[in-house]
């Protein structure tokens, strides 16, 4: 269609057909099934209390541990995935017996109540820490004069997040981010002809040995297997709940166009349940048996990541993202205007629930993918005043990252479908500081970046002090 149609015109030309269709794994393809999208195992974090608490001067009162495991248990309902063991108070606890413990847990959490016994902080704290294992320290106000030693912990390279503070939602965040290792390590990526990006993101074996993230190659003739073995009437039972019955309009695709790309979607995932995997990057996006636009945005609304053109680097950092904080990534092809001190983001696929799995779909257009004005892609509305998070992981020990904030929303021919101007910090500086120096290869690789609602900064540097890689500003 050259002319827009809105969604009750387009859906009046013939609606889609019966409902759900069986097929392959036995999942309801135009609802999910109980085992999709899948689900991580939980991760272990050990909780221990450090020093003496109760009428002693500067430690805190020992109902307060109390109220610590009763607000840990909150966050093990609202997060989900995550549970606490342990629970010493040390002393009368010996640190002794409480290190061979440790061993299977993926992070520790440390409540500094006071510098009064258990060695604390110099003996009993520094030999958890000396076991490696992922740490924060939780030290409030009036709980001793210890913090003078924990900056020195990080300094000598230890894996731990200092948290000196009496705003107790920083717990939230830091355990928010104690998942993002563990999760890795049991994650699987579908990567379809070939990843793109930086070399050591490019190597699966590097990928393996420094975050545990397994690829699996997969053929384009694979997909186009998948595809065909796609019943028509699924794909369009999911073609008219997911995309026909919830656009704002629909420009160029025709009705077929968009129930191919729906089939698509059940394709990609029917190879995701088989092969056990939580992400999938295509180089082959643009290429048959369907762009991969639609698909990638469903599997980001879904928690888990779809990303374009093979870019392994914006893949990861996707899924770092996806497991701290729950929201998607849009990667995107930057440009900049210094005379509005904007850096504008555009991009042919974008998830609808940017704000994560359980978020107001943001309002869409179905349009075709803008390079080769065919196919289905999308053009979401990005929500003003929406602050934001650029990043990418760089040769898997880099992130580069900046924030800005949406003042813009425009759909210039020029650009990708879905368009955002962003304020930064300084847009000329940035443009000349592209890359930061770090970055090595080609376009995309050097191009792309990936952007999430929120600002993630200071907890993206902490995640850096758990998993080893450093933080760059770009701005």
């Amino acid at each position: 269609m050259s002319a827009a149609m809105n969604r009750r015109e387009f859906l009046g030309a013939g609606a889609a057909g019966a409902g759900a269709v069986m097929f392959g794994s036995g999942l309801a393809m135009a609802g999910e099934g109980n085992d999709w999208p899948p689900k991580m195992p939980p991760v272990k974090i050990y909780k221990v209390y450090i020093g003496r608490t109760g009428g002693i001067y500067l430690s805190r009162p020992t109902a307060e541990i109390k109220k610590f495991d009763d607000y840990l248990a909150g966050i093990e309902k609202k997060l989900g995935d995550v549970r606490f063991v342990g629970g010493e108070l040390m002393p009368p606890a010996e640190i002794g017996k409480v290190l061979p413990k440790l061993k299977d847990a993926d992070g520790v959490i440390m409540f500094h109540l006071s510098g009064h016994g258990g060695g604390a902080p110099a003996q009993t704290m520094a030999k958890i820490l000396d076991t490696g294992v992922p740490a924060a320290v939780f030290s409030q106000p009036f709980s001793g004069h210890g913090w003078m030693y924990f900056p020195q912990w990080q300094k000598a390279g230890k894996k731990v997040v200092l948290l000196p503070t009496s705003d107790w939602s920083e717990i939230d965040r830091v355990v928010g981010l104690m998942r993002v290792a563990p999760h890795l390590r049991k994650t699987r990526i579908l990567v379809v002809r070939g990843a793109l990006g930086t070399a050591a993101a490019c190597s699966a074996e590097q990928v393996k040995e420094k975050l545990g993230v397994e690829m699996i190659p997969i053929t384009v003739e694979e997909t186009i297997k998948a595809h065909k073995a796609v019943p028509i009437k699924a794909a369009e039972a999911e073609a008219q709940k997911y995309w026909l019955s919830k656009a704002k309009k629909i420009v160029e695709p025709t009705k077929d166009e968009i129930i191919n790309s729906a089939r698509f979607y059940l394709a990609t995932k029917e190879l995701m349940i088989k092969n056990r995997a939580q992400a999938v990057t295509s180089s082959n996006c643009m290429g048959g048996p369907a762009k991969g636009c639609l698909t990638y945005s469903k599997l980001n609304d879904l928690g888990l990541v779809g990303a374009c053109e093979g870019d392994m680097d914006s893949t990861l950092t996707m899924l770092m993202f996806q497991y701290a904080f729950g929201i998607p990534g849009f990667i995107t092809d930057p440009v900049f205007d210094t005379a509005t001190n904007a850096l504008i983001h555009f991009h042919c696929t974008c998830a609808t629930k940017m704000a994560g799995p359980d978020s107001k779909r943001l309002v869409f257009t179905i349009r075709t993918q803008s390079d080769s004005e065919r196919g289905v892609s999308l053009d979401v509305e990005m929500p003003i005043g929406q602050t934001v998070t650029c990043a990418k992981l760089i040769d898997l020990d880099k992130m580069l990252i900046s924030t800005g904030e949406i003042f813009k929303v425009t759909h210039d021919e020029l650009g990708c479908r879905t368009q955002f101007w962003t304020k930064v910090k300084d847009a000329r500086s940035m443009f000349h500081n592209w890359g930061a120096d770090v970055v090595k290869g080609g376009v995309m690789t050097l191009l792309h970046r990936a952007v999430f609602f929120g600002d993630h900064a200071e907890d993206i540097k902490n995640l850096g002090i758990l998993m080893g890689f450093n933080v760059v500003e770009e701005a």
